[in-house]
């Protein structure tokens, strides 16, 4: 069985992490799918999608703080648009993955959480997700 589902994510400010692990475990309790994947998938160049710790809103943060240290909105790139850094962070986070479900349930780690990582907001946003298993 597949089952597919649309989220809507608003982004209130250009560079944000959002979680999103309790929609996601929504669509997989709802899909009564016991064991089986859960595909994520982000159709944008200047977004992406991740797995990293929500015990401490810091983290998200951090990686924010991080990426724009790292990849600054200032540089001198090509692209005329002025979001060349927004798609090279995209690109590091990706944009999708794969969570294990088992007994109805994803599968994650005690402190982890997903997250839909935002480089170029604020802006309406669109996540697929696809449940596939028995």
């Amino acid at each position: 069985m597949i089952i597919f589902q649309k989220l809507n994510v608003k982004t209130p400010q250009r560079e944000v992490l959002i979680e999103i692990t309790d929609k996601i475990r929504k669509i997989v309790k709802n899909s009564n799918i016991k064991e089986g994947v859960c595909r994520i998938f982000v159709p944008h160049t200047t977004a992406g999608i991740t797995i990293n710790e929500n015990a401490d809103p810091a983290v998200m943060k951090d990686i924010v703080n991080f990426l724009g240290q790292l990849i600054p909105r200032s540089s001198s790139f090509s692209h005329l648009e002025g979001n060349s850094d927004a798609h090279i962070k995209s690109s590091l986070t990706g944009p999708s993955l794969e969570v294990l479900i088992h007994d109805n349930r994803i599968v994650l780690g005690t402190w982890q959480g997903i997250m839909f990582t935002e480089y170029d907001g604020p802006r309406s946003r669109s996540v697929y997700v696809q449940v596939q298993g028995d």
